[in-house]
C-alpha cells in the first residue's frame, strides 16, 4: 500500500486535506431513485492525489457516488467541490473527470491508438491539441501502461487485461483532475486482476491524480488505497486508512466485510469477558452484558493444558497450502481455525476437543 504521500503527510492527512484548496470535498449528498435511497447524507474529503477506494457490498451506493462525481448523475441534496470550485456547477464534459468501467467500453471499429485519442480529437477546435501533440501523447501513454508497439491494433486482438490498460489510458488522455475506476477489474480473472492492481497503484502514483476506485473487493480495497471509505444502505460507515480499519473496525459489519470472522456469544462485564470456562481482559471500550466476540481465523493460538482457552469440537480438518483448516463449533456457534501444519493441536481429527484461543478479538453489543 505504497502512498504518494510522505509517511509523516499520510498521518496528517486528515488535517491537510481541510486545508488543501485541490482536495475532493463531498458534504451532505443524497440521492433517491423513486423510493430508493442510493445515497444519504454522504460527506468525506480526499487529498489531491490521494487513492481513495469506495467499498461495500452490492446496492450500497458506491457507483452512484461515482456517477455524482463524474457529472453522469445530480444529487438530491448536498455539495461537491474540488479544487475549490462548485463541482456540481461544471457540465460532466468540463469536469476533466477521466472515468473507467469494469466492460472496457472501447470502441471496437477504432484502434488502440485512436480509442486513447478520441477524448483529444472531440474536444472543441479551441481546446483540441493538434495531430502531432495528440500523437505524442498517445505515445506517451502506450509506454505508461506498458502497451508500445500495440497502438494499431484492435481491442479485439487484445487480451482482457490489455483491453482494460487501454481504457485506462483513454481516461488518462484528457489529463484529468480526478480519476474514476467503477470496479475496473470485476471482469477479470483473479491473478490478471492481482496483476493489475500493483500496476494500478504504480500509474496512480506516477500520473499525479486524484483517484477514487469503486469495489466490493476488500483485498483490492486495502491493497490498492490510502484510504478506504466504507458505505451500507448508502451511508458512509467508516472511513479510513487501510491497517487503521481492518485493526479497528466500528461495527460487526465492518469487521466481517473486512475478511474472513469468526464470531461467539460472550458476556462482558467488569472489565472482562466470558464464555464457560474461558474468560479474558475486555477491551477498554467494550459494550457490557451480552455481546459477540469477534476473532480472525488465523489470529488464534492453541495452548498448553491449564491456560485459559475456549473449547471446540473439531467438524473437519483440510490442508490449506501451508496450513491446516480447522472447521469446529463452540458454544454452538461454527468457526473456521487456520494452522501452520506444523503447530496445530495433536491429535486433531473430526469428533476431537481442542483448545483454542485468540490472540487478539473485538466485541460487539449482541443483536437485540
Amino acid at each position: 500500500m505504497n502512498s504518494p504521500l510522505a509517511a509523516d503527510d499520510k498521518a496528517a492527512a486528515p488535517r491537510l486535506i481541510g486545508d488543501d484548496a485541490r482536495a475532493l470535498q463531498v458534504s451532505g449528498v443524497s440521492k433517491s431513485f423513486g423510493r430508493y435511497p442510493a445515497l444519504n447524507d454522504v460527506s468525506f474529503a480526499a487529498a489531491d492525489r490521494e487513492f481513495l477506494a469506495l467499498l461495500g457490498p452490492s446496492g450500497s451506493g458506491k457507483t452512484t457516488l461515482l456517477r455524482v462525481l463524474a457529472g453522469l448523475e445530480t444529487p438530491d441534496a448536498g455539495e461537491v467541490r474540488f479544487g475549490g470550485e462548485d463541482y456540481l456547477a461544471i457540465p460532466a464534459r468540463r469536469r476533466r473527470a477521466g472515468m473507467v468501467f469494469q466492460h472496457y467500453a472501447l470502441f471496437r471499429h477504432m484502434t488502440v491508438a485512436e480509442n486513447i485519442a478520441f477524448g483529444l480529437k472531440v474536444r472543441p477546435r479551441a481546446e483540441r491539441p493538434d495531430g502531432a501533440e495528440i500523437r505524442r501523447r498517445v505515445d506517451d501513454l502506450l509506454s505508461l501502461v506498458q502497451l508500445e508497439g500495440l497502438g494499431r491494433r484492435y481491442p479485439a486482438q487484445l487480451s482482457g487485461g490489455q483491453r482494460q490498460r487501454v481504457a485506462l489510458a483513454r481516461a488518462l488522455a484528457i489529463e484529468p483532475r480526478m480519476l474514476l475506476l467503477d470496479e475496473p477489474f470485476g471482469a477479470l480473472d483473479a491473478q490478471v486482476r492481482r496483476d493489475l492492481r500493483r500496476w494500478l497503484r504504480e500509474m496512480h502514483d506516477r500520473a499525479g491524480v486524484t483517484t477514487v476506485f469503486v469495489t466490493h473487493d476488500q483485498e483490492e480495497a486495502l491493497d490498492l488505497a490510502d484510504r478506504v471509505a466504507i458505505l451500507r444502505g448508502g451511508e458512509l460507515i467508516q472511513l479510513g486508512a487501510p491497517q487503521a480499519l481492518y485493526d479497528d473496525p466500528a461495527s460487526a459489519f465492518v469487521y466481517e466485510f473486512l475478511g474472513a470472522a469468526n464470531n461467539v456469544p460472550a458476556v462482558a462485564s467488569g472489565g472482562r469477558v466470558s464464555l464457560a470456562d474461558y474468560t479474558a481482559p475486555a477491551p477498554a471500550d467494550a459494550p457490557i452484558g451480552p455481546v459477540q466476540l469477534y476473532f480472525r481465523p488465523r489470529e488464534v493460538v492453541f495452548p498448553a493444558s491449564g491456560e485459559p482457552a475456549l473449547t471446540a469440537e473439531v467438524r473437519s480438518v483440510a490442508a490449506r497450502g501451508p496450513d491446516l483448516k480447522i472447521d469446529a463449533v463452540v458454544a454452538g456457534a461454527p468457526v473456521e481455525l487456520l494452522a501452520p501444519a506444523g503447530a496445530a493441536p495433536p491429535g486433531v481429527s473430526p469428533g476431537a476437543q481442542i483448545r483454542f484461543a485468540p490472540t487478539r478479538f473485538k466485541l460487539y453489543a449482541a443483536a437485540g
